[in-house]
């Protein structure tokens, strides 16, 4: 659980906090909250697509009961940025975008493993949702070994309206996916591309592998069927850029 240390609280702060520009990655409203205040907030939350939860105050009060007045929220460890905004910068310095996706990794040392190998094998960017991704945390920062801090990561509302406009902007669709596909050493992996990784326990959804180019798969020989999130994707952002380099 998130804990008091990390985050503020009360309206008046986190109104100030949304208005000097900080990016909020968690945001708890308490039920039947009202007044001038709220309101004010309620403005800088949509103004700002600020994603947000209403909860009972119990839910609150597990993590501080001194004076919050409804309003808990967490400031972002890192800052977000916008693919839209990152891809032609990526073209401009005359490389082929490499983005990985992930679509459901909710667990926080996974998510720092991956944000850690990608910028170690030259990928170019983290693509996360708002919705169903893991938080990133201290313990995500101290697992991807400081890479969060520089490595650009994309959080956007719509991963699947990201991976459509990707698509359009020339980039092959790949998906990881253990149900079909070939070996990702017998694929054509060059060129622009979005790697897709999907979560442990759904994999990826209907609507993203709808969109995919290419689906692949790491080999098993061993008896265990499946690899951790985080080793695949290092093993396949490895491949990709195996293939480019030679």
């Amino acid at each position: 659980m998130q804990k008091e240390s990390d985050c503020i609280f009360g309206l008046r702060p986190v109104i100030e906090a949304i208005k000097a520009g900080k990016q909020i990655d968690r945001l708890l409203i308490k039920q039947g909250l009202q007044g001038q205040l709220y309101h004010e907030l309620m403005t800088e939350v949509k103004k700002n697509g600020i994603v947000y939860q209403i909860v009972p105050v119990e839910r609150i009060e597990l993590v501080t009961r001194k004076n919050h007045q409804g309003v808990l929220a967490w400031l972002s460890v890192i800052e977000y940025q916008h693919i839209a905004n990152l891809l032609p910068m990526i073209y401009e310095k005359g490389d082929d975008p490499l983005i990985v996706a992930l679509d459901g990794v909710s667990d926080v040392r996974n998510f720092g493993a991956i944000v850690r190998s990608a910028e170690c094998l030259g990928a170019h960017a983290v693509l996360i949702p708002e919705k169903g991704s893991a938080r990133i945390t201290a313990d995500a920062v101290k697992t991807s070994a400081g890479a969060l801090h520089s490595f650009p990561v994309c959080r956007e509302k719509s991963i699947v309206k990201s991976i459509e406009y990707l698509k359009e902007s020339g980039l092959k669709i790949i998906s990881a996916t253990e149900k079909s596909g070939i070996e990702a050493s017998k694929a054509q992996l060059t060129g622009p591309a979005v790697l897709i990784m999907g979560s442990e326990e759904k994999g990826i959804s209907r609507e993203l592998l709808a969109l995919t180019d290419q689906e692949i798969i790491i080999p098993m020989t061993g008896k265990i069927g499946s690899l951790n999130v985080s080793v695949a994707a290092g093993i396949l952002i490895y491949e990709i850029i195996r293939q480019r380099s030679s």
